[in-house]
């Protein structure tokens, strides 16, 4: 791994966690507005083999936030972009694209081995789902969800039910509120830092935390859960 070079700037990380970085394994479940900013940020970071998974195409209404969509890209598979992108940043990192929505069937072939999982997905029961997932298979998950000016996220180990408790009627407010092209940038940031924190068995993370944001009013609250 040529780390003297490319990790040059990744200082508040050690050589031996940078290499540890390496031999990890994250999967991102949602390539949208989320999921987008965690792929190329997981790259950059030198995660060695990111599992990307959306059974969407990209259209015109994703363009707004979305930060690998392009308008030359109109139609093509969101995983497949997701690991074009981590393969053009980083040819170190493995890219696995499933171009499916992640099932209770699928599961197990699409997160085995993975130290991590980054849940992006824009549906409160497909979060729950996931959460079950990753409590079966004893994967962490870091939870992140977006609506207009507010963000939140979380870290899910297994054993605890923190969606549960958030989602218990699975509503949503985000198709009503919208999502600008700012918000996820940030709630991702905070969800790949989370999940490199994870992945390294770091301190300080958001287990039984939930992080809210608000950008209109740049306030920014933990909340024991």
């Amino acid at each position: 791994m040529k780390l003297e070079r490319r990790y040059e700037r990744n200082r508040i990380f050690s050589r031996n966690q940078q290499e540890e970085l390496a031999s990890k394994k994250a999967a991102i479940i949602g390539c949208g507005g989320l999921g987008g900013y965690a792929a190329e940020m997981l790259a950059r970071a030198g995660v060695g083999h990111i599992t990307v998974c959306d059974g969407d195409v990209f259209d015109e209404t994703n363009l707004n936030r979305q930060l690998l969509c392009t308008e030359a890209i109109i139609g093509m598979p969101k995983a497949r972009a997701a690991a074009e992108r981590i393969n053009s940043i980083n040819s170190e990192v493995k890219a696995e694209a499933f171009s499916c929505n992640l099932t209770e069937e699928n599961a197990e072939g699409i997160l085995k081995g993975c130290d991590v999982v980054i849940d992006a997905l824009d549906s409160p029961r497909a979060k729950l789902l996931l959460e079950k997932i990753c409590r079966i298979q004893e994967i962490p998950m870091i939870h992140g969800a977006i609506a207009g000016w507010f963000g939140q996220v979380t870290a899910v180990f297994p054993g605890n039910n923190t969606l549960s408790l958030i989602y218990g009627d699975g509503c949503s407010v985000s198709e009503e509120l919208g999502n600008p092209s700012f918000s996820p940038a940030m709630v991702a940031s905070v969800q790949v830092s989370e999940a490199l924190k994870v992945m390294l068995g770091m301190e300080d993370t958001l287990m039984r935390k939930m992080l809210f944001v608000d950008l209109l009013t740049n306030d920014f609250q933990i909340v024991e859960v």
